[in-house]
């Protein structure tokens, strides 16, 4: 695998960094909202001292990228400089967005923020990149604490900042709102990288399996996978029917399953992601 970035990566952090930026200056900071990351520290130092959230962020993430730069690889040593290099820049243009005062409701900006930026780490996660920040910092700390995953440590650090928030602006609520934006971001970012749940799992106990399976394969053009299993109690074997199949297909299916056997014994589970053929390609 080449090790050189690729132009479609470049664009895609590009956008991400303006993006996070215009969430941090025209929603987040106006209101000292701090959710997590470096760029929370930065809004909780502005708060303090008035300097400009680009300088402090930078200030911060050179050194941080210096010290883990032997961790990263060299494309992702590159897109993380590349990304440190693109918000900066982008918190600098878009330094003036605060004075537009898009509103002066509190939890709304929570929201927007939240939502603006999660799209924004989730274009940049989609790529394997980085802005530096916690993600660096959980990097570091999980060498020192190799029993606690980097999530975890990031994790930490994070509601550290949220914390933070409040006690800097003698606030409560201002942590409260820092951590639903916080709760908001991951979410969101965890949709643009993972995308919406559109597949279900149904596991099916019926001794008509084979009837059962020549309709899915017939009716929904479906694969399916045949487990061996035994019932505890009567110590008996029993055939299982796996198949997996999209959202638009679970009717369909429990209506195929109550014509063939109505007695039939169904799971039905719900799938975080879907690979392979009929799917998304791995």
């Amino acid at each position: 695998m080449k090790s050189a970035l690729k132009f479609n990566e470049v664009i895609i952090l590009m956008v991400g960094c303006l993006f996070m930026a215009v969430s941090i200056n025209m929603f987040l900071n106006p209101h000292n909202i701090a959710p997590g990351g470096l760029t929370g520290v930065s809004i909780i130092i502005n708060t303090l001292t008035g300097l400009p959230i680009w300088l402090i962020n930078i200030t911060f993430d050179i050194p941080l990228f210096l010290f883990a730069f032997r961790i990263l690889g060299k494309k992702d040593a590159s897109k993380t400089l590349l990304g440190i290099i693109f918000l900066t820049a982008s918190l600098k243009i878009t330094e003036n967005l605060g004075n537009i005062n898009v509103t002066n409701d509190v939890l709304l900006s929570s929201i927007s923020g939240g939502i603006v930026l999660g799209i924004a780490l989730g274009l940049i996660f989609r790529i394997n990149g980085s802005t530096g920040g916690t993600d660096l910092i959980g990097i570091l700390a999980n060498k020192s604490f190799p029993s606690l995953s980097v999530p975890t440590l990031m994790g930490f650090a994070d509601g550290c900042i949220v914390a933070l928030s409040g006690i800097v602006s003698k606030n409560i609520e201002v942590a409260l709102y820092s951590a639903i934006a916080l709760y908001i971001i991951v979410k969101v970012s965890d949709i643009i990288v993972e995308g919406i749940n559109t597949s279900t799992s149904f596991t099916i106990i019926s001794d008509k399996y084979m009837e059962i399976g020549r309709a899915i394969t017939d009716e929904l053009q479906r694969g399916a996978t045949i487990l061996k299993g035994q019932g505890l109690y009567t110590g008996s074997e029993k055939n299982v029917l796996l198949v997996v199949v999209s959202k638009k297909e679970v009717i369909t299916l429990k209506k195929l399953v109550k014509h063939t056997d109505p007695y039939a014994f169904i799971i039905i589970t719900d799938i975080f992601e879907a690979l392979g053929e009929g799917f998304k390609p791995i």
